[in-house]
């Protein structure tokens, strides 16, 4: 069977044909228009519909990179429904270097956005009304932020059992089980009626290989998992589901330096590292407050007292020492 024709903001899409657009979400004060790359895969045959979206902060650059490579090997005429992939949703910020909008707000608090609220609104809402609403999956792209680093992991909500299924389809080293927050796109998205995944790996501004490689490797196949494509990459090695997870703060000011990796496991009470001053006359540990994974760190070694260090997850089905 034939899939029809498909309108996505105002353009038509022929089965088995590529097309790309942009949205208009708000125009420069110049008087032109802000536009947000959209590139629509209408497959040959009917099938659901899937969102790609990355930069949704300014400066998470490895989702573009993600985006970027997936298109690379998808075919219309061999796919089954949708894909609707937007590399970069925060395009002023992308621009400038800044996770935030020009108007200071964080996008992903901004959904579903209004057509006459503030900057960051109007492009929530342009991406709700065109993207989200004509979706039944969406995958949005992230890394770790304000100098953290984290581990290859999708954060969802797997107390939801379509959720679960498909985060355990990404196949990501790690499943975090994360709540749904007020104004986010993975929040709105499931109001809007779809099934939404978050994933986290890398640090901003940087490309990291393994960041990106596990993201394509997820993304084809959760794209497989729900029919658009045939093919699937290799199967990876059983995702560790997180049920919890909690930062280790700096106990002091000074310089951190750290001794745990990304993925490493840890006892409760066990060093972590120490913070000291600059010349290290006086320097203080830094402790697991629980057994679990490191799943984040920090990068950056000055710090002040009480700023986050290392995260640790704790794998569903043990108990918190």
């Amino acid at each position: 069977m034939k899939a029809e024709p498909r309108t996505i903001a105002g353009v038509t899409a022929e089965p088995g044909t590529r097309v790309d657009t942009q949205l208009r979400p708000a125009q420069l004060p110049s008087g032109g228009w802000m536009e947000i790359p959209v590139v629509i895969l209408h497959g040959a045959r009917p099938g659901p519909t899937l969102w790609l979206s990355a930069a949704i902060h300014g400066d998470e650059v490895c989702g573009v990179e993600i985006i970027r490579q997936t298109l690379d090997r998808l075919d219309p005429k061999q796919m089954r429904g949708t894909v609707l992939a937007v590399p970069v949703v925060n395009v002023p910020g992308f621009a400038s270097g800044d996770r935030y909008m020009p108007d200071r707000r964080d996008l992903n608090r901004c959904f579903p956005g209004s057509p006459r609220g503030s900057l960051a609104s109007r492009f929530a809402n342009s991406f709700m009304k065109e993207i989200v609403r004509e979706s039944d999956v969406g995958i949005d792209l992230h890394t770790g932020s304000d100098h953290r680093r984290n581990v290859p992991q999708v954060r969802a909500d797997l107390q939801h059992p379509e959720t679960r299924e498909l985060a355990l389809a990404f196949g990501a080293p790690y499943a975090l089980d994360a709540r749904l927050r007020d104004g986010s796109l993975r929040e709105a998205g499931r109001r809007a009626g779809a099934t939404v995944l978050l994933y986290e790996a890398g640090e901003a501004w940087r490309f990291e290989r393994r960041a990106i490689d596990v993201g394509v490797r997820g993304v084809r196949r959760v794209l497989a998992h729900v029919g658009i494509t045939k093919s699937k990459p290799p199967v990876p090695r059983r995702t560790e589901v997180i049920s919890a997870s909690t930062w280790v703060r700096s106990p002091e000011s000074g310089v951190a330096r750290l001794t745990v990796e990304l993925g490493d496991r840890v006892a409760a009470k066990q060093s972590l590292g120490i913070v000291a001053d600059a010349i290290g006359s006086r320097q203080r540990e830094v402790r697991a407050t629980k057994a679990g994974i490191v799943v984040g760190r920090s990068e950056t070694p000055v710090v002040h007292r009480g700023d986050a260090l290392v995260h640790i997850g704790v794998p569903e089905g043990t108990h918190p020492e």
